[in-house]
């Protein structure tokens, strides 16, 4: 009875299904060794033109590479995609964190797409500044723009540069031009001085709000008010229309104190809602409008031909910082001369000014 009893019991192991094989070594092989391949600058650049994603995605990634030996390839790149770049309208679009961008960022680029627009979404995710990582979530917040055939989101993380902007946004517009996308929406982290950068950057600048979240016009700075050439008040449904009609007509006052535009545009505000897309086609037609004016008054040309200018000066500023703190000798130094700082043995000052003399000196002998 007792071998009966445990031949049943419902303690016993049964047999399983059978395991799956494992992938085979050669296809991983295959994988990783597809990619370390790193193709050349030709076909990368025969790619974009054609409007390969993958192709694209691929220099973009060396463009924001930190890595010197990408540095020249990447030139070469974006030097052959120039002449077929400049044919977008760029949108920079701000606001804080939870005004609900990402999802507005979707229903504006699929009514877009809708007409037939190709639609590249730089998508700029906050990093964090002590373990450097990075969410990167954009993608999975934007469900619908990301399957569509006509769209490209990029996240790029922002690091430390340029308040929140990724350093080589710039550039990747440029890449994005010239693979056929004739809309580029680059999105803020909505905090810091990433709206500075941004706006150097675009055409038209959207700057996004809530209603309800106390005073209206509380911790917005003057600056991004100035920059702003639409105010579009976000999650206007249900029983927040009321709220965010009064928001509107408050943010309305308020941009006429400030002076007249060079663009002799004057800033508009509107309400919409990501959810039930009212107010999105508008959005549109406003940014439509403007580009017919500026374009008509010259302003548009004349405001691209300084953002070059200032994007040269910034990349010479940048490269200039960059080779400061990689010479040998600075690296040497540089602790040192930081501990006799925090110890009051040398004034912050003349320990810079130190440093920049030993640089100085060694570039004079190299």
């Amino acid at each position: 009875m007792k071998d009966n009893k445990t031949k049943h019991s419902a303690l016993q192991e049964k047999d399983g299904i059978s395991a799956p094989e494992m992938i085979s070594l050669n296809a991983v092989e295959q994988i990783q060794q597809f990619r370390k391949t790193q193709p050349t600058s030709k076909v990368l650049i025969d790619g974009i033109l054609l409007g390969n994603i993958a192709d694209l995605s691929r220099a973009i990634t060396m463009v924001e590479s930190t890595n010197a030996n990408h540095l020249a390839k990447a030139n070469e790149i974006i030097n052959a995609c120039l002449p077929h770049a400049n044919k977008s309208v760029r949108i920079g679009i701000t606001g804080v964190p939870g005004v609900g961008k990402s999802t507005f960022i979707e229903a504006f680029g699929k009514h877009l797409t809708s007409l037939g627009k190709k639609v590249a979404v730089l998508a700029v995710d906050p990093s964090s500044t002590i373990s450097h990582g990075s969410i990167l979530g954009d993608k999975t917040r934007m469900e619908e723009l990301v399957k569509d055939t006509n769209a490209f989101i990029r996240p790029s993380a922002s690091g430390e540069t340029l308040g929140g902007v990724a350093r080589k946004t710039r550039e990747t517009i440029t890449l994005c031009e010239a693979a056929g996308f004739d809309i580029i929406l680059i999105e803020t982290v909505g905090v810091g001085q990433s709206e500075t950068a941004v706006h150097s950057m675009v055409d038209f600048f959207l700057l996004l709000k809530i209603s309800g979240a106390g005073d209206e016009l509380q911790g917005i700075k003057r600056g991004i008010m100035e920059m702003a050439d639409a105010i579009v008040i976000n999650k206007a449904d249900g029983d927040n229309i009321k709220k965010a009609n009064l928001a509107k007509v408050e943010f309305n006052r308020a941009l006429h104190l400030f002076p007249a535009k060079k663009s002799g545009w004057t800033p508009t505000t509107a309400t919409c809602s990501s959810i039930t897309q009212d107010g999105i086609p508008e959005v549109w037609g406003t940014i439509e409008k403007f580009l017919e004016l500026t374009k008509g008054n010259n302003y548009f040309f004349e405001k691209r031909k300084e953002q070059n200018q200032y994007w040269m000066l910034e990349t010479i500023n940048e490269q200039l910082k960059t080779n400061f703190y990689n010479h040998p000798e600075i690296q040497k130094l540089l602790e040192s001369t930081k501990k006799a700082v925090s110890t009051d043995v040398i004034s912050p000052f003349a320990a810079a000014q130190v440093l920049l003399n030993v640089y100085q000196n060694y570039k004079k002998l190299s």
